[in-house]
């Protein structure tokens, strides 16, 4: 096997005897983290505290991870300017709170023939809210519907957890068992039988003297 050791350095091609060996000297566990290369790696580490930290960063990356919700604003082609206020108001608020907003532009009658108004105005709210989103679908037609998807901007920390995710192996490691040693005799014990032994010879001493 290839032996790593517990700061990352490389020992090079052991034996499993050498390495369970080094494992135990180092009061450390020898962990398969490649059972499918060739020669498979094996690292020296607590494993106990491995587990431990995995969990911790898993935890940390579930925390981090946003559970997005697809809010709906719908807008009309030629919207009063206050209520254009009020619905950029709530695009806002909804991008904040790290949802995404499909935003639905509804064409009625000769409105239909004229889409370019619903594009422009998209166009105007992907602009009034780029620090907060970005476009994540373009404009499409839809039937008598023009819609948009706006996706909040993503965080570092998101990002960080999602590279994490990916980089981790697709293999827990596993640690290699440790061979048992042989249970050592109980102290005292031949110190014990030997103390009788003296003390059976003693006495026969003395009944031969007695009947001397």
């Amino acid at each position: 096997m290839r032996l790593v050791g517990p700061n990352g350095e490389q020992v090079g091609i052991v034996a499993l005897n050498d390495a369970l060996r080094l494992a135990q000297e180092a009061d450390l566990d020898l962990v398969e983290v490649a059972p499918t290369a060739r020669p498979p790696v094996c690292k020296l580490m607590d494993y106990g505290k491995f587990k431990y930290e995995s969990a911790l960063k898993a935890r940390e990356s579930r925390k981090n991870q946003a559970q997005t919700v697809i809010k709906e604003i719908k807008l009309r082609p030629k919207i009063d300017p206050h209520d254009y206020g009020t619905k950029k108001g709530h695009v806002e608020r909804f991008l904040k709170q790290g949802d995404k907003v499909k935003v639905t532009i509804m064409f009625r009658g000769r409105e239909q023939s004229r889409p370019e108004l619903g594009f422009r105005l998209l166009q105007r709210l992907a602009g009034d809210v780029e620090e907060l989103g970005f476009v994540e679908a373009q404009p499409k037609q839809d039937g008598r519907n023009m819609i948009m998807v706006i996706g909040p901007h993503r965080k570092k920390s998101e990002s960080r957890a999602e590279r994490t995710s990916r980089e981790a192996p697709d293999e827990a490691p596993r640690p290699v068992p440790r061979p048992r040693r042989p249970p050592a005799p109980p102290g005292g014990q031949h110190s014990a039988d030997q103390h009788s032994a003296d003390q059976h010879g003693a006495g026969g001493d003395a009944g031969d003297q007695a009947g001397a």
